[in-house]
């Protein structure tokens, strides 16, 4: 039994020798793929001041790692995503950068909360922003990227799953009350169908039939846009669905997924690769705030190689 100097907090482990070596080669490719591409490395730090992060974040501070700063006596915080710290750098070193601007970005994480399914609180995160476009060009170009970077790294079938995560709202925001969106939010996450006829919300009922591989799917979402209100965003989904078509990838639609989606606006997707039950990266569009007010649009992808680098070696 090894003594306490042997012992790592729940959640933290050792990455030893092979295990180590294959994640630095697949981060390596995923970089190389996106700088190929015209996206310049940023490399923000570990820990930041916990007001300025959390705000970024808009998480609760019980989510983050804290510890008091010994120099500034302020307390700072372990980044959980470094998505919101290129949001900072953007909107105050870069803020006079021609738009649009493309940065890619590696580094660890650590998240205090974990799963069944993902215990480990560490990760590697990798990732590409286009800061200034969210249209859908911007989006082509993102997720294609985001293919080509799992490719470059040697992975195999993956599945790109497309959602709009902002539908629910924008759709129900013309008739529907916030506590009736949010309880309709509710029901459409868990594909409860029994719950919505008897909550009044019956008419939804076609959005979870359009769901599963992206021809049927995005005819189930024409059925549901009687009123073509969704004639633009069906289109953009279905252009996004076309620029990887040919990429190899298996690509499916759930328009109401908003479960790590929490930035993002008028589309987002997972990668998901075969053997790994958890999603290895997520994008989509979003936007990012100044401290002018204003706000400006962006699309990104980050993508979280531990998921399947640790049976490589």
């Amino acid at each position: 039994m090894p003594g306490a100097g042997g012992l790592l907090p729940q959640g933290l482990r050792d990455r030893l020798p092979g295990e180590a070596a294959a994640q630095a080669r697949t981060v390596r490719a995923l970089l190389d793929t996106i700088e190929q591409r015209g996206y310049d490395r940023v490399s923000p730090p570990l820990a930041e001041f916990e007001d300025g992060l959390a705000a970024r974040l808009k998480s609760s501070r019980t989510e983050l790692a804290r510890f008091v700063d010994p120099l500034s006596q302020r307390t700072l915080a372990i980044r959980p995503d470094i998505t919101p710290q290129i949001a900072r750098i953007v909107s105050t070193q870069l803020a006079d950068v021609p738009r649009p601007l493309r940065l890619a970005y590696a580094g660890p994480v650590l998240k205090l909360g974990t799963t069944q399914l993902n215990p480990q609180r560490e990760a590697m995160q990798v990732g590409a922003e286009l800061v200034g476009d969210d249209s859908v060009a911007a989006a082509c170009e993102v997720t294609s990227i985001a293919v080509a970077a799992l490719k470059a790294a040697g992975v195999e079938g993956i599945t790109v799953d497309l959602t709009m995560p902002d539908l629910v709202e924008t759709l129900g925001g013309l008739v529907l009350s916030s506590g009736e969106i949010a309880r309709l939010d509710g029901l459409l996450d868990m594909k409860d169908a029994g719950g919505l006829v008897e909550a009044g919300f019956a008419d939804w009922l076609p959005l979870i039939a359009a769901t599963g591989p992206i021809g049927a799917a995005l005819e189930g979402l024409r059925k549901f846009d009687l009123a073509g209100l969704m004639t633009s965003r069906i289109a953009g989904i279905e252009s996004i669905a076309a620029s990887i078509s040919d990429m190899g990838v298996r690509v499916t639609l759930d328009p109401t997924e908003r479960h790590g989606f929490e930035y993002q606006r008028w589309f987002g997707f997972s990668l998901f690769i075969a053997g790994c039950a958890n999603a290895v990266g997520r994008g989509g569009s979003y936007a990012i705030a100044h401290a002018d007010g204003h706000t400006e649009p962006a699309t990104g992808f980050s993508i979280y190689p531990d998921g399947f680098t640790s049976g490589r070696f």
